[in-house]
């Protein structure tokens, strides 16, 4: 049995498309991606990830962590101890994801000094509205 494999249509209102974009736009997503990509092959704890995100807190980023691992982008694994100990790496699926991921937090980097500016221009702009 063969299977079609369909490609989603953003400006589909019922494509789950969407709603992947969702996930994988918020900016925890592309710092863990980035955080997880440094340390490929190997793995990064979760305190790791955490200190090196500065102003996650534990509850986002073990959201962020169970939606990239439910869509197979993380690889999770616990070592049987006490307290458990447990280790997160990006799968290959995941990688694919950081170059894609890379290029946007570039361009926001290079970017946001003419974004704040046009915020600075647009607020002045619309003082003027009548």
């Amino acid at each position: 049995m063969t299977f079609q494999v369909r490609r989603g249509d953003l400006f589909d209102p019922d494509c789950p498309t969407r709603r992947l974009l969702d996930r994988i736009g918020t900016k925890w997503t592309s710092m863990a991606v980035k955080v997880l990509a440094e340390a490929s092959p190997g793995e990064v704890r979760f305190g790791e990830l955490q200190r090196r995100m500065p102003g996650v807190s534990q509850k986002m980023l073990s959201v962020t962590l169970q939606s990239l691992t439910r869509d197979g982008l993380v690889a999770r694994r616990v070592e049987p101890s006490v307290p458990p100990r447990v280790h997160y790496r990006l799968t290959d699926l995941g990688l694919s994801l950081e170059s894609a991921l890379a290029v946007v937090r570039t361009w926001a980097e290079d970017h946001m000094a003419q974004i704040d500016r046009a915020h600075e221009v647009g607020g002045a702009e619309e003082d003027r509205l009548p």
